[in-house]
């Protein structure tokens, strides 16, 4: 039976995240001290102790959620993957338990993807919505739709689910469009700035340099990544489909599926939440989903 590894995004994140691996494990006090190090702040002290505030900050939330993923990945005795996957942050995590990227080179590049969105959304303020209950051919046309306004459909999360990403005003108005055009409901998202747009380009071509200067490696398995959705092994491609990530969609719900046809039954969702477990249950219910747990 495949096994597939998944990795959450940005969002799964809560107060205490991580302190039961910290407790539990020495390798796992070794890596959580050196994140300390590499980050030149206690992200620890945020992770355990800190407010959802505190938390929600993008410098904070991105490396927090790599840390918890990549940490407890390293204590699965059974860590055996067929292949990986990561929900947009979640593919840095998956790209460290996949041997790829070391843990030190994964949080730095993490780390200055956290730096170069937060610097791109005070340069040009947007936001993002989830799109309930329409097709994507729908959303895809309401996007286009709006004229002289940047607006894109950003990640594919299920069948029913796409959440849109762009200016302000962009996002505002296909949003409104999108309901007239038959959508169950359009949700506002609580987020810094319009990720996965064309917003995001400052970005993707400040974490392009430091992403061409990283050393990858062959991977223990293949890797889906989010802008094709389909398996990757070979560093040079891997690496220019992480620099696009930035500005492109993610396209989850056809990772799923190009998963499940090639023979995968079994998921671990290794981090912290189920999210991943919900989306995949909406494309086959029959799968076996779980959260790694040590």
């Amino acid at each position: 039976m495949f096994k597939a590894y998944v990795f959450p995004g940005q969002g799964a994140q809560f107060v205490g995240m991580g302190k039961d691996l910290f407790d539990k494990s020495s390798k796992a006090k070794d890596m959580f001290h050196k994140a300390n190090n590499i980050l030149k702040f206690k992200i620890t002290d945020i992770m355990f102790d800190g407010t959802d505030e505190d938390l929600r900050q993008t410098k904070v939330t991105q490396p927090a959620v790599f840390l918890h993923s990549v940490v407890l990945a390293a204590l699965l005795e059974d860590f055996q993957p067929n292949l990986v996957a990561g929900h947009s942050l979640g593919e840095f995590s998956a790209l460290v338990a996949n041997k790829v990227l070391s843990f030190e080179d994964g949080l730095r590049l993490v780390a200055k993807r956290a730096a170069a969105m937060q610097k791109a959304c005070e340069l040009q303020p947007g936001t993002m919505a989830a799109v309930i209950g329409a097709e994507d051919k729908v959303v895809e046309e309401v996007c286009a739709s709006v004229k002289n306004k940047i607006v894109v459909a950003a990640n594919y999360n299920s069948p029913g689910q796409v959440v849109i990403s762009g200016s302000i005003e962009g996002v505002e108005e296909a949003s409104k469009k999108m309901v007239e055009a038959g959508a169950r409901r359009v949700l506002p998202l609580k987020v810094g700035g319009a990720f996965h747009s064309p917003l995001m380009e400052p970005a993707r071509v400040e974490l392009a340099e430091a992403i061409n200067a990283t050393k990858f490696n062959d991977g223990i398995c293949p890797i889906y990544q989010n802008v094709t959705g389909q398996p990757v092994s070979d560093p040079e491609i891997i690496k220019k489909n992480l620099v696009s990530q930035l500005t492109s969609p993610v396209l989850w719900t056809q990772t799923m599926s190009n998963m499940i046809s090639a023979g995968v039954r079994s998921v671990v969702e290794v981090g912290p939440g189920t999210v991943l477990q919900g989306l995949f249950k909406k494309v086959d219910k029959n799968m076996e989903l779980v959260s790694a747990t040590i």
